[in-house]
């Protein structure tokens, strides 16, 4: 087994490498630099981690299953999706990407963790121990799972006609097309792509521009541009020093989401 994740903060990460270490499976960000192809086509079994935006999968995810798509022809798959709230199929919609029969889900589910979108008035910043609690309930959840698997349980959460329909209500606006794995014009998504501001207090220190999994920020005249192809994932946002950076609001965040350790993001 050999599990690929994408994690904006670290809720997926910690998800994935917590599954990873119980079950003995070997554990990789999509951002690594490995030879994918060899790691899908050497394993029976392939998982999926992520977080979900808008009920959907991050585009750079989709991005990765599309280029690997004949890789995946005929694999196992387990999906995990991490919400803050609620996702609806979360899990499900990762299989859209696929072409009918391409694959077989022989686990799915939903964790739910800590918000981590900090430019938002209306957000407030989580007590330390409500977000120790919402880890602690997710590794008790994956020794479940594991547990599951090893008795060949099979659960697909996310996938029910009524899931299905309300991961639609955000999911649609969202992306429009979930079996898309780019940008769609006029949706969302597209618009959130063009839409991070940096304000006041940038020293042009370059960490956002490191970090970004996508390479959407650049330096430019000794100030933060970017390419318009931000996915919302908000780690510039909450690994800023300045907390000079946001993206779907005006206002600079007064608080950072730093995961469980409360240390900076990597």
């Amino acid at each position: 087994m050999v599990m690929f994740y994408f994690s904006g903060t670290g809720n997926s990460k910690y998800v994935a490498e917590i599954f990873c270490q119980k079950m003995e499976a070997q554990c990789y960000s999509i951002e690594d630099e490995v030879d994918f192809s060899q790691l899908i086509n050497s394993a029976e079994i392939i998982g999926f981690c992520y977080p979900i935006y808008g009920s959907r999968v991050p585009r750079n995810m989709r991005q990765f299953v599309q280029q690997f798509l004949p890789d995946l022809k005929d694999k196992k798959l387990i999906i995990f999706a991490t919400q803050w709230l609620f996702s609806g199929d979360g899990a499900r919609v990762l299989t859209d990407l696929f072409p009918e029969n391409h694959i077989e889900v022989i686990y799915a589910d939903h964790f739910y963790m800590p918000n981590n979108i900090s430019d938002f008035f209306l957000l407030k910043q989580s007590p330390k121990k409500w977000v120790e609690k919402r880890f602690l309930k997710a590794e008790q959840k994956i020794i479940t799972i594991c547990s599951d698997l090893k008795l060949g349980k099979v659960k697909r959460r996310g996938f029910s006609g009524f899931s299905k329909f309300i991961g639609s209500l955000q999911g649609v606006p969202w992306q429009k097309d979930s079996k898309s794995a780019d940008l769609i014009p006029r949706s969302m998504e597209a618009k959130i792509a063009k839409s991070i501001r940096v304000n006041g207090g940038c020293t042009s220190c370059s960490i956002c521009v490191k970090a970004c999994p996508v390479k959407n920020l650049k330096l430019e005249d000794k100030t933060i541009a970017h390419n318009n192809n931000c996915i919302a994932c908000y780690r510039c946002v909450n690994i800023c020093p300045e907390q000079a950076i946001s993206i779907m609001f005006k206002a600079k965040p007064k608080w950072q989401y730093k995961g469980l350790n409360d240390s900076e993001i990597s």
